[in-house]
């Protein structure tokens, strides 16, 4: 009887959110996606050298080979705007689904060691495989990203009382101080200091059509999934015992999530680096707006988290031109204390 009353408590909760906030989630995704597009305008406007948005309009409608601000958008700044928005978009649906799943608050693939994994795959790569094509990167990224998400959870439930979000969070740090120091080991030792300097500090400047092109059916596939799964990760989101009572296959439903996580987050490695915190921050600020409902927090994900990376980008060329400073770095200044915030109220500053 308690877990029944238990299970409808939380239905009419979660039943009142939907109900309440389709509205404003329609909203963010027309207003947000309006917003995105003038961001990533204003992006590629911006640079070294200068140029106007009529240029910039001009070249992806009517491109001339023969223009050189038209080869500079072409070929420089629309692969790196475009893959800053695709690298926000895995980052924040991927911190979606493990909130939602774990029921952690806390959870981030930067925070949980998927990042860390990923950059200590991409380490021995370049050590011991060098030359390797982006794609086999790619796959490097993903087996690294599985290593360090199994490394957390196994280190996480050695601990009497089995997992709770906080232990996961301290074996997270844990792995990722661990994965991080051997990254950094390898580098040492192969000298390959400076090809791993660009993932350690996070950026989008090296992007080109060809990463697009291969880390593009990956993300569309694991988005689509995402997206089927989401009725499914509100369940989960309630609770085990609640999802069920409601006949969804738990385990199937988890090890679909896990997949689709680890190729979001090996494909943003892959391109940006270990940038942390925007998994954390994105889910955060949806669910305060659009209610518990993944139907919509995932779609709002997208576009909240393509637009924060695209601004980061942009941030990150204006504050010492012509000098960048890394992304990760600007976008940490939010999440610290975002994170600090959240874990100081437990999971419900928002």
């Amino acid at each position: 009887m308690e877990t029944s009353a238990r299970v409808s408590a939380n239905l009419r909760k979660t039943k009142g959110n939907r109900r309440a906030r389709p509205v404003v989630a329609i909203l963010i995704l027309f207003g947000g996606t309006i917003a995105l597009f003038l961001a990533i305008g204003l992006s590629i406007s911006f640079g070294a050298a200068d140029i106007s948005l009529k240029t910039v309009w001009s070249a992806v409608f009517h491109f001339n080979p023969d223009l050189t601000a038209h080869q500079i958008i072409r070929d420089i700044r629309m692969p790196r705007v475009l893959g800053a928005a695709m690298v926000g978009a895995c980052f924040a649906v991927s911190g979606a689904i493990m909130q939602g799943m774990t029921r952690n608050p806390l959870a981030d693939s930067g925070l949980l060691g998927l990042n860390a994994g990923a950059t200590f795959m991409l380490a021995v790569c370049f050590a011991f495989f060098p030359g390797l094509s982006y794609m086999y990167l790619i796959l490097f990224s993903f087996i690294g990203a599985g290593l360090g998400a199994g490394l957390v959870y196994g280190t996480g439930s050695l601990a009497k009382g089995g997992l709770t979000p906080m232990r996961l969070v301290l074996a997270g740090a844990a792995v990722s101080a661990l994965l991080a120091a051997l990254s950094e080991g390898v580098a040492l030792y192969f000298q390959i200091g400076q090809d791993l300097a660009f993932w350690y500090a996070g950026g989008v400047s090296g992007t080109r059509w060809l990463n697009l092109q291969i880390m593009s059916p990956w993300i569309v596939l694991a988005m689509i999934g995402a997206i089927l799964l989401s009725r499914s990760i509100t369940l989960l989101s309630l609770g085990d015992e609640v999802a069920l009572g409601l006949g969804q296959r738990t385990k199937a439903i988890k090890f679909c999530g896990i997949i689709i996580v680890l190729i979001l987050a090996g494909s943003a490695v892959s391109v940006v680096g270990a940038v942390g915190f925007v998994g954390l921050i994105v889910p955060h600020v949806t669910r305060f707006l659009v209610g518990h409902d993944y139907r919509w927090i995932i779609p709002c994900s997208i576009i909240l988290g393509s637009l924060l990376v695209v601004l980061a980008d942009l941030c990150a060329r204006m504050v010492n031109p012509p000098f960048e400073t890394p992304i990760g770095a600007l976008i940490a200044l939010l999440g610290v204390p975002f994170f600090l915030y959240i874990a100081r109220k437990g999971g419900k500053a928002i």
